[in-house]
């Protein structure tokens, strides 16, 4: 790839902005770069954004002649049908609050970029060259898009951003910034590059060998552990999240006494995830100290007596002392305690009780919501179905907000711990009995897309708010979600929604057209959706990857 000649008095490569704003202020007021004064200055203006655009779009800043790049590498992967890749153009150039104001009926083609990249990472398709630099300036802006992008951009992503400094982010994003792993089975080039090599490339070595070899992770990271920063070490100690296990047990043990507060913090979070570990077991007693039954009242009561203090060895297993300003030193480290106990502690402490058993126990002295908190922190911690499953309970329950509740936000988090079909339903069965005002961050959690009665439960909220004359923008956040995670085989049910229904006298001002808006929007996007997966499932007919260089 080429970059375009450079007139000599064109102007400078960063002047892009300069442009912008001679534009956005018209040239009697602002002469744009390059040019002069005059009746002449709008056509200088024009003439100099299309250079400028040409150059932009090229994917290689204009300079001095230089030594020619090497050509891109070869992408392997077969290359996208044409269906596919006009639609991706088609998403790639829709710019996020263009028009600004109410959105009518027309989807929002770059909320359905994710998912087309989900689909078409799914099915091992190349891009085709050409769209690679509207796809970096689209991960460039939004983060979230960026490792599905990076994907499905594949090694040319890399090979542009060492071009453009604008796209350097893909490098930092990429295992080893931007630079080739070496062979995970020549120890010798592994070594090399774990002492010589830049900080982002030793993590991405570190993490690609964790993720094939966590013994061998390990292992290279005692080699060079004392010797490294603080701050190196605390990432370094968070790659052994990936294939933790007892084996990683002696080496964080010895992390609980670095020099370091956080990473001891880390090391003693990641004991405490491993239920059999010596940290846990002293975690267990210590937590079992502090809570026990009461036969004394007429039904089993759990008691609780917070610890009166927080010594040194609590503090080594990674109990925090000071406790956050509005809360109660005891308090505090008593729900340090319980989090980090094994779950497995209580059934045995508390009389044989099964999870569900045992929440279901009253606890004195409003001690229950610090006690189901911190159960909710470990049930998450120690991913334990069972103990989520309890936690959660019945989906018809009262909402959060009385002492003891569990809040949302722990919900969604013990949600994540259930299989997603169970997921759904639990959230469907919530939505049915208490509507849509609380689900937010429930439905944020469940697979997309939404499974058939998790579906109808958001359709038939969503009607009953519209039937009763609701505040349509209430839910706009829910429409938002049902366009991007509906099944698109729900859009056929959807057609009796779309007209405009009879406003009850007590009725938002308007909102009758709203809601018919919001449904004819949800039905064109489904069917887009329906469409984008139909063209990514179309065979190409060369069936064979790109040719050609970018």
């Amino acid at each position: 790839m080429n970059s375009p000649s450079v007139p000599a008095d064109s102007p400078a490569p960063d002047a892009w902005e300069e442009l912008v704003t001679a534009a956005l202020l018209g040239t009697d007021r602002r002469t744009p770069p390059g040019g002069a004064p005059g009746r002449q200055a709008p056509v200088t203006l024009l003439d100099t954004a299309a250079v400028a655009t040409v150059r932009r779009r090229a994917g290689l800043k204009p300079a001095r002649a230089a030594q020619r790049p090497q050509p891109a590498p070869e992408d392997p992967r077969p290359v996208l049908p044409p269906a596919a890749a006009r639609r991706l153009a088609m998403l790639l150039a829709d710019r996020p609050g263009a028009g600004g104001g109410r959105r009518g009926t027309a989807p929002d083609l770059m909320e359905l970029l994710p998912q087309w990249l989900a689909t078409a990472n799914d099915r091992g398709f190349a891009p085709p060259p050409e769209t690679l630099p509207a796809l970096l300036d689209a991960a460039r802006g939004r983060t979230d898009l960026r490792p599905a992008a990076l994907t499905f951009a594949g090694p040319r992503a890399v090979w542009l951003a060492r071009l453009n400094p604008d796209w350097r982010f893909a490098l930092r994003a990429t295992p080893g910034g931007g630079a080739a792993l070496p062979q995970l089975d020549d120890p010798a080039e592994v070594r090399q590059l774990w002492q010589e090599g830049l900080f982002a490339e030793r993590v991405g070595l570190l993490s690609a060998i964790r993720a094939r070899e966590p013994a061998a992770a390990r292992e290279l990271l005692t080699t060079t552990w004392p010797t490294e920063r603080a701050e190196d070490r605390l990432m370094f100690l968070d790659s052994l999240r990936t294939g933790l296990g007892p084996q990683d047990e002696p080496f964080l043990e010895q992390a609980l006494a670095d020099r370091s507060r956080n990473v001891r913090a880390t090391a003693a979070e990641l004991l405490s995830a491993l239920p059999g570990s010596a940290l846990a077991a002293r975690m267990a007693i210590r937590a079992g100290a502090c809570v026990a039954l009461d036969h004394t009242r007429d039904a089993p009561t759990i008691s609780v007596e917070a610890p009166h203090e927080c010594d040194a060895a609590m503090e080594r297993d990674g109990v925090v002392a000071k406790a956050p300003a509005g809360r109660g030193e005891r308090s505090w480290w008593f729900g340090q305690l319980v989090e980090a106990a094994p779950l497995g502690t209580w059934s045995g402490r508390l009389g044989g009780r099964t999870p569900g058993e045992i929440v279901a126990l009253p606890v004195t002295d409003d001690w229950q919501g610090e006690l189901h908190a911190a159960w909710c922190r470990a049930a998450v911690r120690q991913r334990d179905g069972a103990w989520a499953r309890a936690l959660l309970g019945s989906p018809s329950a009262p909402e959060a907000g009385g002492p003891g509740a569990v809040s949302l936000a722990e919900r969604a988090k013990l949600l994540g711990k259930l299989g997603s079909a169970e997921r759904a339903e639990w959230v469907a069965g919530f939505i049915a009995t208490h509507g849509l005002s609380e689900a937010f961050q429930l439905l944020g959690v469940c697979a997309v897309p939404w499974s058939g009665p998790l579906g109808r439960a958001v359709v038939d909220a969503l009607n009953i708010a519209r039937d009763a004359g609701s505040y349509p923008w209430s839910f706009s956040g829910v429409m938002g979600l049902a366009e991007r995670c509906l099944d698109p085989s729900e859009a056929s049910r959807l057609d009796g929604l779309l007209a405009i229904p009879d406003e009850p006298e007590d009725a938002s001002p308007g909102a009758g057209g709203y809601w018919a808006e919001a449904f004819q929007r949800l039905v064109t996007t489904l069917r887009l959706r329906a469409a984008m997966i139909e063209e990514l499932d179309t065979v190409s007919p060369s069936g064979g990857a790109p040719s050609g260089g970018v």
